[in-house]
């Protein structure tokens, strides 16, 4: 069956579970499928959202749960790294270091990015967690870049661009840039902003394969502009969302492909998938 690329941005955009395949200008429907194990070159994980702290939730459990499932994926099929794309607490400066206690039970290296529920300021930021509120690191062939995208009072900002511009342009002989802030520079969402240079800038820089977000609960698939796909993964805690409790996974390839899923740990299904490069 041929999907047009309208049919078919038109279903990802409304949320609808799917596969994809970002090429160039074209978003074309694919087959979901998992990379094997084998050819996996380099894997990753990104949560979002535990919310550490929010009243008549269960904050605590659910930061357990999200290290048993992310430290399952590294021992079944490895992980070399996982994002928690920010709202690690909910308001409440002074609960940062007991959230720290939970992903430091991680078995591979983490990082975070501040989310408007975050409320600390930079150094605290720098003291607890050893870098600042952006922060890039190279682990293998590709960058990741985390960004900073609120402040103390919890305000929903743009990235920093000028800052933004020159690490992008630091790495751009890298074969790969992942990218991740808390808030969607962008108004298809409820909680989006709208941030039209970030896109450029996004635009401009043709390594750049994702841009990661979580702020938005209730998104847990890719929305696609200037052919770059911006992804969402619901939520591991909070009141509010998706219904379930989940995470994303990235694989990439020895070829270079790059593949994403959604997953739901409770009945273990994926979510949605896709590629977001298929050598």
């Amino acid at each position: 069956m041929t999907h047009t690329r309208r049919e078919f941005l038109k279903k990802t955009l409304a949320g609808i579970t799917g596969a994809y395949v970002i090429s160039g200008s074209q978003l074309l429907a694919a087959q979901p499928a998992y990379l094997p194990k084998k050819a996996i070159q380099f894997r990753f994980a990104v949560a979002s959202d535990g919310h550490f702290g929010q009243p008549d939730t269960p904050f605590q459990q659910d930061h357990s749960n999200l290290v048993q499932w992310i430290n399952r994926e590294k021992q079944d099929k490895g992980l070399d790294v996982c994002i928690i794309n920010g709202d690690l607490i909910h308001d409440k400066p002074e609960l940062l270091p007991e959230v720290k206690t939970y992903f430091d039970k991680l078995t591979m290296p983490y990082y975070t990015t501040r989310g408007n529920h975050d409320r600390v300021d930079g150094q605290t930021w720098q003291q607890t967690w050893g870098y600042g509120l952006n922060h890039d690191v190279v682990l293998k062939e590709h960058a990741f870049i985390l960004t900073d995208t609120s402040n103390e009072k919890g305000e929903y900002l743009c990235v920093d661009l000028e800052w933004l511009e020159q690490r992008l342009n630091h790495y751009r002989n890298k074969r790969n840039v992942f990218v991740f802030m808390h808030i969607t520079p962008n108004k298809w969402t409820q909680n989006g902003i709208d941030c039209p240079e970030l896109r450029k800038i996004m635009e401009a820089h043709p390594n750049v394969k994702a841009i990661f977000h979580g702020h938005d609960h209730d998104m847990d698939m890719i929305k696609e502009t200037g052919n770059k796909p911006y992804i969402f993964d619901g939520h591991f805690g909070g009141s509010w969302g998706v219904d379930y409790k989940g995470y994303r996974i990235v694989e990439i390839d020895k070829k270079g492909n790059i593949f994403t899923y959604q997953f739901n740990p409770a009945v273990a299904p994926v979510v949605n998938s896709g590629w977001l490069q298929k050598a």
